[in-house]
């Protein structure tokens, strides 16, 4: 395994918290090798403000009004950043030494403006290889003057949360990818994995019809552009169809081999067929009662 140097790369690290303090240690240990980490929190209780500072980062409060822009735009716009690249990650998440190398060679190309990443899913003691989990690309390595999350407005009845979750960045330049993979450690038992997507679950309701349209502020649903512009047409074109749940599952578990994942993948598919279920049952019920406000994540 590639040793970290212990030269600073001049990088600026975005980190979107709130009330991550089991986390966040491993998170800011694994960027430690950039000249500036910004933590950006939502008021945690939890002591995590006191862990990003005892680690060195910079910690900034961001109190959401509820309207556009939510967090992550919020700081890529207002943060008076140090460098030019910018790398967002969240606090499950880790850089390797592996790919600390690579961000050190890649920030150093004039001939690029942001680079894909590739995550890599623990689940139930053990790594995710298939079921469409992997690979997973992102963009988290961009010069930050041009890149922006998509904007998805919904219901102010919706409480969406205030960060950025499935919406992905818009870059005005060109990408290439880093292949050493970033690791995840989003769902450590299945209760939290049910528990964020049924707060997920809400959102992807509530924003569905907005979120496969095609407009200057969101992705391209097309099935010929990149991964995720085709994983957004796919996911439009089934938002219509019939047995959504059990399709889903065969989507993950056959299509995407999630059945080479043995135990972990069986689980991990039928986790995201219950999660289509929530969804579908959560649009027909925004449909009836477009104006119910109980129905919060």
């Amino acid at each position: 395994m590639s040793e970290r140097s212990d030269a600073r790369a001049p990088v600026s690290v975005l980190v979107p918290v709130k009330n991550e303090a089991a986390s966040l240690r491993d998170c800011l240990a694994s960027v430690s090798f950039a000249q500036e980490i910004v933590v950006v929190d939502s008021g945690s209780t939890d002591g995590t403000e006191a862990i990003a500072e005892a680690a060195g980062a910079q910690v900034i409060q961001f109190a959401w009004n509820g309207k556009l822009p939510r967090k992550k735009n919020w700081a890529l716009e207002n943060v008076p950043w140090q460098h030019e690249w910018v790398l967002i990650i969240d606090a499950d998440e880790r850089i390797t030494p592996k790919l600390e190398h690579e961000i050190r060679e890649a920030i150093c190309r004039i001939d690029v403006d942001g680079f894909y990443l590739n995550r890599r899913f623990w689940f139930l003691d053990g790594w995710i290889n298939h079921c469409g989990y992997f690979p997973s690309w992102n963009l988290r390595l961009f010069r930050h003057r041009l890149g922006r999350y998509e904007q998805i407005e919904i219901d102010d009845n919706i409480s969406s949360g205030d960060n950025e979750v499935h919406e992905h960045v818009l870059l005005n330049g060109r990408t290439e990818y880093l292949f050493s993979p970033m690791e995840h450690y989003a769902f450590p038992d299945i209760a939290t994995f049910v528990e964020k997507h049924n707060r997920y679950s809400l959102w992807e309701a509530a924003a569905w019809r907005k979120l496969h349209s095609t407009g200057e502020k969101s992705l391209r649903p097309t099935p010929f552009g990149t991964g995720l512009e085709r994983k957004r047409w796919l996911k439009k074109s089934m938002m219509r169809a019939p047995f959504r749940p059990s399709l889903r599952f065969l989507y993950h578990y056959v299509w995407k081999q999630g059945f080479r994942d043995g135990y972990r993948g069986w689980v991990l598919c039928c986790l995201l067929a219950s999660y289509e279920h929530m969804i579908v049952r959560k649009q027909r019920e925004l449909q009836k009662w477009p104006n119910n406000s109980v129905v919060q994540l």
